[in-house]
Protein backbone atom coordinates (compact mmCIF):
# COMPACT_ATOMS: atom_id res chain seq x y z
CA UNK A 1 0.00 0.00 0.00
CA UNK A 2 2.81 2.37 0.60
CA UNK A 3 4.38 2.39 -2.93
CA UNK A 4 0.34 3.42 -3.94
CA UNK A 5 0.75 6.83 -1.88
CA UNK A 6 3.44 8.34 -3.81
CA UNK A 7 1.68 7.81 -7.11
CA UNK A 8 -2.00 9.11 -5.85
CA UNK A 9 -0.40 12.51 -4.38
CA UNK A 10 1.62 13.42 -8.09
CA UNK A 11 -2.53 12.25 -9.70
CA UNK A 12 -4.07 14.75 -6.50
CA UNK A 13 -1.91 17.43 -7.39
CA UNK A 14 -2.08 17.01 -10.79
CA UNK A 15 -5.72 17.03 -11.26
CA UNK A 16 -6.10 20.40 -8.81
CA UNK A 17 -4.04 21.85 -11.22
CA UNK A 18 -6.47 21.16 -14.04
CA UNK A 19 -9.34 22.74 -11.95
CA UNK A 20 -7.10 25.86 -11.28
CA UNK A 21 -8.92 27.22 -14.72
CA UNK A 22 -9.21 30.56 -16.18
CA UNK A 23 -11.92 32.23 -18.38
CA UNK A 24 -11.22 34.16 -21.14
CA UNK A 25 -13.64 36.37 -23.13
CA UNK A 26 -11.82 37.32 -26.47
CA UNK A 27 -13.43 40.98 -27.61
CA UNK A 28 -12.22 40.18 -31.48
CA UNK A 29 -14.62 39.19 -34.05
CA UNK A 30 -15.04 35.67 -32.48
CA UNK A 31 -17.09 37.13 -29.72
CA UNK A 32 -21.07 36.40 -30.03
CA UNK A 33 -22.18 38.86 -28.19
CA UNK A 34 -20.30 42.04 -27.39
CA UNK A 35 -22.54 44.28 -25.32
CA UNK A 36 -23.15 41.54 -23.01
CA UNK A 37 -19.85 40.57 -22.31
CA UNK A 38 -19.11 44.38 -20.72
CA UNK A 39 -22.23 43.63 -18.47
CA UNK A 40 -21.24 40.05 -17.49
CA UNK A 41 -18.26 41.29 -16.49
CA UNK A 42 -19.22 44.19 -14.14
CA UNK A 43 -21.22 41.27 -12.43
CA UNK A 44 -18.66 39.53 -11.62
CA UNK A 45 -16.46 42.67 -10.56
CA UNK A 46 -19.56 43.18 -8.21
CA UNK A 47 -18.12 39.71 -6.21
CA UNK A 48 -16.41 40.46 -2.82
CA UNK A 49 -12.59 40.69 -3.81
CA UNK A 50 -12.86 39.87 -7.42
CA UNK A 51 -10.58 41.13 -10.33
CA UNK A 52 -10.77 40.85 -13.55
CA UNK A 53 -7.47 41.27 -16.13
CA UNK A 54 -8.58 43.46 -19.07
CA UNK A 55 -6.69 42.66 -21.51
CA UNK A 56 -5.67 45.57 -23.63
CA UNK A 57 -4.57 45.25 -27.78
CA UNK A 58 -5.21 41.43 -27.13
CA UNK A 59 -8.26 40.01 -29.18
CA UNK A 60 -10.19 43.24 -29.13
CA UNK A 61 -9.74 43.82 -25.44
CA UNK A 62 -10.75 40.42 -23.60
CA UNK A 63 -11.82 39.74 -20.29
CA UNK A 64 -9.28 37.07 -18.38
CA UNK A 65 -10.55 36.03 -14.93
CA UNK A 66 -11.00 32.88 -12.69
CA UNK A 67 -13.52 30.54 -13.79
CA UNK A 68 -16.46 29.86 -11.77
CA UNK A 69 -18.46 26.86 -12.98
CA UNK A 70 -21.88 29.11 -11.51
CA UNK A 71 -20.46 31.61 -14.98
CA UNK A 72 -21.16 28.93 -17.64
CA UNK A 73 -25.13 29.34 -17.56
CA UNK A 74 -24.96 33.44 -17.12
CA UNK A 75 -22.49 33.38 -20.07
CA UNK A 76 -24.63 30.68 -22.43
CA UNK A 77 -28.07 31.92 -21.46
CA UNK A 78 -26.45 35.77 -22.59
CA UNK A 79 -25.02 34.61 -25.78
CA UNK A 80 -21.27 35.61 -24.79
CA UNK A 81 -18.47 33.90 -26.29
CA UNK A 82 -15.99 32.50 -24.06
CA UNK A 83 -12.75 30.01 -23.69
CA UNK A 84 -12.17 27.87 -20.08
CA UNK A 85 -8.24 28.06 -20.53
CA UNK A 86 -5.66 26.32 -18.28
CA UNK A 87 -3.27 28.34 -15.89
CA UNK A 88 -0.48 27.69 -17.72
CA UNK A 89 -2.02 28.76 -20.86
CA UNK A 90 -3.07 31.76 -18.91
CA UNK A 91 -0.16 32.82 -18.03
CA UNK A 92 1.82 32.41 -21.63
CA UNK A 93 -1.16 35.09 -22.68
CA UNK A 94 -0.26 37.56 -19.91
CA UNK A 95 3.30 36.77 -20.83
CA UNK A 96 2.32 37.78 -24.31
CA UNK A 97 0.82 41.03 -23.14
CA UNK A 98 3.43 41.94 -20.59
CA UNK A 99 6.10 41.27 -23.20
CA UNK A 100 8.16 45.18 -23.66
CA UNK A 101 8.04 44.01 -27.82
CA UNK A 102 4.11 44.29 -27.91
CA UNK A 103 1.76 47.01 -28.08
CA UNK A 104 -0.67 45.14 -25.28
CA UNK A 105 -1.03 45.57 -21.41
CA UNK A 106 -2.70 44.32 -18.76
CA UNK A 107 -4.95 46.62 -17.11
CA UNK A 108 -6.86 45.47 -13.75
CA UNK A 109 -10.57 45.98 -12.97
CA UNK A 110 -10.82 45.95 -9.18
CA UNK A 111 -14.29 47.09 -8.66
CA UNK A 112 -17.39 48.27 -9.77
CA UNK A 113 -18.35 52.41 -10.51
CA UNK A 114 -21.69 53.52 -8.86
CA UNK A 115 -23.20 54.93 -12.23
CA UNK A 116 -25.60 58.37 -12.36
CA UNK A 117 -27.56 59.18 -15.97
CA UNK A 118 -28.48 63.03 -15.60
CA UNK A 119 -31.73 62.59 -17.31
CA UNK A 120 -35.22 64.57 -16.73
CA UNK A 121 -37.78 63.05 -15.03
CA UNK A 122 -40.19 64.04 -17.66
CA UNK A 123 -39.82 61.85 -20.46
CA UNK A 124 -37.98 62.87 -23.25
CA UNK A 125 -39.67 61.76 -27.16
CA UNK A 126 -35.71 60.17 -27.34
CA UNK A 127 -33.58 56.98 -26.25
CA UNK A 128 -30.67 57.67 -24.61
CA UNK A 129 -27.72 55.56 -26.26
CA UNK A 130 -25.80 55.06 -22.80
CA UNK A 131 -29.97 54.17 -21.08
CA UNK A 132 -29.66 51.69 -23.57
CA UNK A 133 -26.35 50.30 -23.52
CA UNK A 134 -26.69 49.79 -20.18
CA UNK A 135 -30.26 48.46 -19.82
CA UNK A 136 -29.16 46.17 -22.84
CA UNK A 137 -25.83 45.15 -21.06
CA UNK A 138 -27.70 44.32 -17.54
CA UNK A 139 -25.10 47.46 -15.40
CA UNK A 140 -26.98 49.10 -12.82
CA UNK A 141 -27.48 52.99 -13.16
CA UNK A 142 -29.72 55.27 -10.99
CA UNK A 143 -31.30 58.36 -12.57
CA UNK A 144 -30.49 61.59 -11.35
CA UNK A 145 -31.45 65.44 -12.46
CA UNK A 146 -30.26 68.96 -11.63
CA UNK A 147 -32.12 69.22 -8.07
CA UNK A 148 -29.68 65.90 -7.05
CA UNK A 149 -26.63 67.90 -8.20
CA UNK A 150 -27.62 71.10 -6.99
CA UNK A 151 -28.21 69.28 -3.35
CA UNK A 152 -24.43 67.86 -3.72
CA UNK A 153 -25.11 64.11 -4.45
CA UNK A 154 -22.65 63.62 -7.46
CA UNK A 155 -20.50 62.98 -4.70
CA UNK A 156 -22.12 59.14 -4.43
CA UNK A 157 -20.93 58.44 -7.61
CA UNK A 158 -17.72 57.14 -9.20
CA UNK A 159 -19.59 57.90 -12.92
CA UNK A 160 -21.85 60.64 -14.50
CA UNK A 161 -22.99 60.52 -17.90
CA UNK A 162 -24.88 63.49 -19.41
CA UNK A 163 -26.50 62.88 -23.27
CA UNK A 164 -29.27 64.65 -24.72
CA UNK A 165 -29.44 67.92 -22.48
CA UNK A 166 -29.11 71.14 -22.99
CA UNK A 167 -27.07 72.72 -20.42
CA UNK A 168 -27.76 76.53 -21.97
CA UNK A 169 -31.59 76.43 -20.89
CA UNK A 170 -32.85 76.99 -24.09
CA UNK A 171 -35.10 73.35 -24.65
CA UNK A 172 -32.50 72.38 -26.92
CA UNK A 173 -33.27 75.64 -29.24
CA UNK A 174 -36.32 73.15 -30.38
CA UNK A 175 -38.32 76.00 -31.19
CA UNK A 176 -40.58 73.67 -33.63
CA UNK A 177 -41.31 71.54 -30.76
CA UNK A 178 -42.69 74.26 -28.49
CA UNK A 179 -46.18 73.13 -28.95
CA UNK A 180 -45.24 69.69 -28.03
CA UNK A 181 -46.99 67.83 -24.61
CA UNK A 182 -42.97 66.49 -23.87
CA UNK A 183 -41.44 70.24 -24.46
CA UNK A 184 -43.68 71.85 -22.26
CA UNK A 185 -43.67 69.34 -19.43
CA UNK A 186 -39.64 69.35 -19.46
CA UNK A 187 -39.84 73.20 -19.76
CA UNK A 188 -42.01 73.68 -16.64
CA UNK A 189 -40.38 70.61 -14.68
CA UNK A 190 -37.21 73.07 -15.28
CA UNK A 191 -38.24 76.21 -14.39
CA UNK A 192 -40.44 75.38 -11.03
CA UNK A 193 -36.52 73.69 -10.46
CA UNK A 194 -34.94 76.73 -10.86
CA UNK A 195 -37.56 79.02 -9.10
CA UNK A 196 -37.44 76.71 -6.29
CA UNK A 197 -33.66 76.87 -6.04
CA UNK A 198 -33.75 80.79 -6.26
CA UNK A 199 -32.62 81.13 -9.79
CA UNK A 200 -34.60 84.06 -12.00
CA UNK A 201 -33.77 81.90 -15.11
CA UNK A 202 -33.60 78.27 -16.08
CA UNK A 203 -29.95 79.37 -17.81
CA UNK A 204 -28.94 80.36 -13.93
CA UNK A 205 -29.52 77.13 -13.02
CA UNK A 206 -28.05 75.07 -15.69
CA UNK A 207 -24.75 77.25 -14.96
CA UNK A 208 -24.49 76.44 -12.04
CA UNK A 209 -25.33 72.73 -12.60
CA UNK A 210 -22.44 72.93 -14.77
CA UNK A 211 -20.07 74.31 -12.06
CA UNK A 212 -21.14 71.69 -9.88
CA UNK A 213 -20.64 68.89 -12.66
CA UNK A 214 -17.28 70.42 -13.46
CA UNK A 215 -16.07 70.21 -9.71
CA UNK A 216 -17.28 66.66 -9.26
CA UNK A 217 -14.31 66.54 -12.09
CA UNK A 218 -12.42 68.17 -9.95
CA UNK A 219 -12.54 66.17 -7.06
CA UNK A 220 -11.93 62.35 -9.05
CA UNK A 221 -14.90 62.05 -10.91
CA UNK A 222 -15.51 60.78 -14.36
CA UNK A 223 -17.70 62.82 -17.23
CA UNK A 224 -18.98 61.02 -20.03
CA UNK A 225 -21.58 62.86 -22.37
CA UNK A 226 -22.62 62.52 -26.05
CA UNK A 227 -24.67 64.90 -28.20
CA UNK A 228 -25.91 67.96 -27.15
CA UNK A 229 -24.63 67.77 -23.87
CA UNK A 230 -21.22 67.85 -24.96
CA UNK A 231 -20.76 71.01 -26.44
CA UNK A 232 -23.97 73.00 -24.51
CA UNK A 233 -21.44 71.95 -21.23
CA UNK A 234 -19.03 73.68 -22.20
CA UNK A 235 -20.80 77.14 -23.45
CA UNK A 236 -22.84 77.28 -20.15
CA UNK A 237 -18.82 77.14 -18.20
CA UNK A 238 -18.03 79.81 -20.81
CA UNK A 239 -20.95 81.63 -20.39
CA UNK A 240 -21.81 82.05 -16.41
CA UNK A 241 -22.19 85.41 -15.55
CA UNK A 242 -23.55 86.41 -18.74
CA UNK A 243 -26.68 86.09 -20.44
CA UNK A 244 -26.64 83.85 -23.78
CA UNK A 245 -30.18 82.87 -24.33
CA UNK A 246 -32.23 85.05 -26.97
CA UNK A 247 -35.63 86.66 -25.93
CA UNK A 248 -37.71 84.15 -27.40
CA UNK A 249 -36.60 81.33 -24.88
CA UNK A 250 -36.26 83.68 -21.72
CA UNK A 251 -38.06 86.68 -22.20
CA UNK A 252 -35.31 89.00 -22.01
CA UNK A 253 -32.23 90.02 -24.36
CA UNK A 254 -28.64 88.78 -24.61
CA UNK A 255 -25.94 90.57 -22.88
CA UNK A 256 -23.64 92.54 -25.42
CA UNK A 257 -20.78 91.27 -24.26
CA UNK A 258 -20.83 87.55 -25.71
CA UNK A 259 -18.37 87.89 -28.69
CA UNK A 260 -16.20 84.76 -29.03
CA UNK A 261 -13.39 87.64 -27.59
CA UNK A 262 -15.34 87.83 -24.06
CA UNK A 263 -16.26 83.87 -23.59
CA UNK A 264 -14.66 82.41 -20.77
CA UNK A 265 -12.84 79.83 -22.39
CA UNK A 266 -10.43 79.30 -19.51
CA UNK A 267 -13.66 77.74 -17.71
CA UNK A 268 -14.57 75.31 -20.49
CA UNK A 269 -12.62 71.61 -20.16
CA UNK A 270 -12.68 70.97 -23.58
CA UNK A 271 -13.63 73.44 -26.17
CA UNK A 272 -12.63 77.28 -27.39
CA UNK A 273 -12.20 79.62 -29.86
CA UNK A 274 -15.70 79.08 -30.59
CA UNK A 275 -18.59 81.52 -31.19
CA UNK A 276 -22.49 81.30 -30.16
CA UNK A 277 -25.28 81.08 -33.10
CA UNK A 278 -27.68 83.35 -31.25
CA UNK A 279 -30.39 83.33 -33.80
CA UNK A 280 -32.96 81.46 -32.16
CA UNK A 281 -34.01 79.87 -35.39
CA UNK A 282 -31.05 78.06 -35.75
CA UNK A 283 -31.21 74.79 -34.53
CA UNK A 284 -27.46 75.06 -33.23
CA UNK A 285 -25.95 76.04 -30.38
CA UNK A 286 -22.02 77.25 -31.97
CA UNK A 287 -19.39 76.84 -33.73
CA UNK A 288 -18.37 73.48 -32.03
CA UNK A 289 -20.44 71.41 -34.12
CA UNK A 290 -18.59 70.11 -36.90
CA UNK A 291 -21.75 69.34 -38.83
CA UNK A 292 -23.71 72.47 -37.92
CA UNK A 293 -27.07 71.56 -39.99
CA UNK A 294 -28.75 68.45 -38.47
CA UNK A 295 -30.37 67.51 -42.06
CA UNK A 296 -27.57 67.67 -43.93
CA UNK A 297 -23.90 66.42 -44.46
CA UNK A 298 -20.74 67.12 -46.12
CA UNK A 299 -20.64 63.16 -47.03
CA UNK A 300 -23.14 60.49 -48.19
CA UNK A 301 -24.41 58.29 -45.26
CA UNK A 302 -22.59 55.56 -46.98
CA UNK A 303 -19.16 57.05 -46.91
CA UNK A 304 -19.38 58.62 -43.50
CA UNK A 305 -16.63 56.94 -41.13
CA UNK A 306 -14.64 57.88 -38.75
CA UNK A 307 -11.29 56.02 -37.31
CA UNK A 308 -10.16 55.14 -33.84
CA UNK A 309 -6.68 56.23 -33.58
CA UNK A 310 -4.15 54.46 -32.09
CA UNK A 311 -2.18 54.77 -28.59
CA UNK A 312 0.60 52.64 -26.51
CA UNK A 313 -0.92 50.37 -24.22
CA UNK A 314 1.89 50.95 -21.78
CA UNK A 315 2.02 54.24 -22.00
CA UNK A 316 -1.16 55.53 -23.13
CA UNK A 317 -3.38 53.27 -21.08
CA UNK A 318 -6.48 55.67 -20.35
CA UNK A 319 -7.03 56.45 -24.11
CA UNK A 320 -6.12 52.50 -24.75
CA UNK A 321 -9.00 51.59 -22.62
CA UNK A 322 -11.57 54.23 -23.83
CA UNK A 323 -10.80 53.04 -27.64
CA UNK A 324 -10.78 48.75 -27.28
CA UNK A 325 -12.73 47.42 -29.94
CA UNK A 326 -12.89 44.67 -32.73
CA UNK A 327 -13.08 47.24 -35.25
CA UNK A 328 -10.82 50.58 -36.21
CA UNK A 329 -13.02 52.27 -38.84
CA UNK A 330 -16.24 53.02 -37.62
CA UNK A 331 -19.58 54.57 -39.10
CA UNK A 332 -20.38 57.75 -38.42
CA UNK A 333 -23.78 58.49 -36.89
CA UNK A 334 -25.40 61.96 -36.49
CA UNK A 335 -27.02 63.86 -33.53
CA UNK A 336 -27.63 67.65 -33.09
CA UNK A 337 -24.13 67.83 -32.31
CA UNK A 338 -22.21 65.05 -34.34
CA UNK A 339 -19.05 65.64 -34.14
CA UNK A 340 -16.27 68.34 -33.07
CA UNK A 341 -14.47 71.34 -35.53
CA UNK A 342 -11.19 70.32 -35.05
CA UNK A 343 -9.91 73.72 -34.21
CA UNK A 344 -11.91 74.02 -31.38
CA UNK A 345 -10.59 71.71 -29.42
CA UNK A 346 -8.28 72.43 -26.48
CA UNK A 347 -4.39 71.40 -27.66
CA UNK A 348 -4.03 69.60 -23.94
CA UNK A 349 -7.45 67.30 -25.15
CA UNK A 350 -6.83 63.95 -26.24
CA UNK A 351 -8.24 62.58 -29.54
CA UNK A 352 -9.65 59.36 -29.57
CA UNK A 353 -10.85 59.23 -32.98
CA UNK A 354 -11.61 61.60 -35.86
CA UNK A 355 -12.69 62.19 -39.54
CA UNK A 356 -9.54 63.96 -40.67
CA UNK A 357 -10.75 64.82 -44.34
CA UNK A 358 -13.75 66.85 -42.35
CA UNK A 359 -11.50 68.48 -39.66
CA UNK A 360 -13.91 66.39 -37.50
CA UNK A 361 -13.10 64.94 -33.98
CA UNK A 362 -15.42 62.26 -33.04
CA UNK A 363 -14.41 61.52 -29.72
CA UNK A 364 -11.80 63.03 -27.27
CA UNK A 365 -10.57 62.56 -23.46
CA UNK A 366 -9.01 64.55 -21.18
CA UNK A 367 -8.29 65.53 -17.93
CA UNK A 368 -9.79 67.89 -15.24
CA UNK A 369 -7.86 68.10 -11.72
CA UNK A 370 -8.35 64.33 -10.61
CA UNK A 371 -10.86 63.64 -12.72
CA UNK A 372 -11.47 62.37 -16.37
CA UNK A 373 -13.98 63.46 -19.09
CA UNK A 374 -14.67 61.54 -22.37
CA UNK A 375 -17.18 63.43 -25.22
CA UNK A 376 -18.75 61.47 -27.92
CA UNK A 377 -20.36 63.27 -30.58
CA UNK A 378 -23.62 61.67 -32.63
CA UNK A 379 -26.74 60.52 -30.50
CA UNK A 380 -26.99 56.55 -31.35
CA UNK A 381 -24.23 54.59 -32.73
CA UNK A 382 -26.89 52.63 -34.31
CA UNK A 383 -29.32 55.08 -35.72
CA UNK A 384 -27.59 57.19 -38.14
CA UNK A 385 -30.43 60.45 -38.00
CA UNK A 386 -32.44 59.91 -35.02
CA UNK A 387 -35.64 62.06 -34.99
CA UNK A 388 -38.02 62.94 -32.20
CA UNK A 389 -40.37 59.99 -31.67
CA UNK A 390 -38.39 57.58 -33.60
CA UNK A 391 -38.68 54.11 -32.00
CA UNK A 392 -35.87 52.88 -29.86
CA UNK A 393 -32.98 51.24 -30.92
CA UNK A 394 -33.48 47.58 -30.24
CA UNK A 395 -29.51 46.36 -28.99
CA UNK A 396 -30.62 42.90 -29.54
CA UNK A 397 -30.32 43.59 -33.23
CA UNK A 398 -26.41 45.47 -32.67
CA UNK A 399 -25.16 43.36 -29.88
CA UNK A 400 -22.13 43.28 -31.73
CA UNK A 401 -22.28 47.04 -32.30
CA UNK A 402 -18.61 49.13 -32.15
CA UNK A 403 -20.41 52.26 -31.62
CA UNK A 404 -21.75 50.78 -28.72
CA UNK A 405 -18.73 49.44 -27.39
CA UNK A 406 -16.74 52.68 -27.12
CA UNK A 407 -20.02 53.93 -24.62
CA UNK A 408 -19.24 50.57 -22.60
CA UNK A 409 -15.67 50.98 -22.49
CA UNK A 410 -16.46 54.52 -20.64
CA UNK A 411 -18.27 51.94 -18.03
CA UNK A 412 -15.84 49.91 -16.55
CA UNK A 413 -12.87 52.21 -17.07
CA UNK A 414 -12.94 53.57 -13.83
CA UNK A 415 -12.67 50.22 -12.23
CA UNK A 416 -9.24 49.93 -14.07
CA UNK A 417 -6.54 50.53 -11.71
CA UNK A 418 -4.75 53.48 -13.32
CA UNK A 419 -0.89 53.61 -14.38
CA UNK A 420 0.67 57.28 -14.51
CA UNK A 421 0.00 57.92 -18.15
CA UNK A 422 2.83 59.85 -20.39
CA UNK A 423 -0.27 62.45 -21.56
Amino acid sequence: MKGLILPLIIFCSSFSSLLANKLLIPMDDSQTNHLKAYGFTYKVLQGEDAKVSWLLNYKGGSFLMEYNPIFSKDLLSKGISYQIISDQSAAQILAEVNSESSNMEQATLQKVPKIALYSPKSASPWDDAVSLALTYAEIPFETIYDQDVLDGNLAKYDWVHLHHEDFTGQMGKMFTQKDQVWYQLQLQEDQQMAKKNGFSKVSQMKGKVASMIKDFMLGGGYLFAMCTATDTFDIALSTIGMDAVPAFYDGDATSSNISADQLNFKNTVAFKDFSLILNYRVNEFSTIDSAPNYTQRLIAEENDFFELNEFSAKSDMIPCILTQNHQQVIHGFMGQTTGFASSTVKSEVTILAENESLKEVKYLYGQVGKGFFAFLGGHDPEDYQHFVNEEHTDLSLHKNSPGYRLILNNILFPSAKKKKQKT
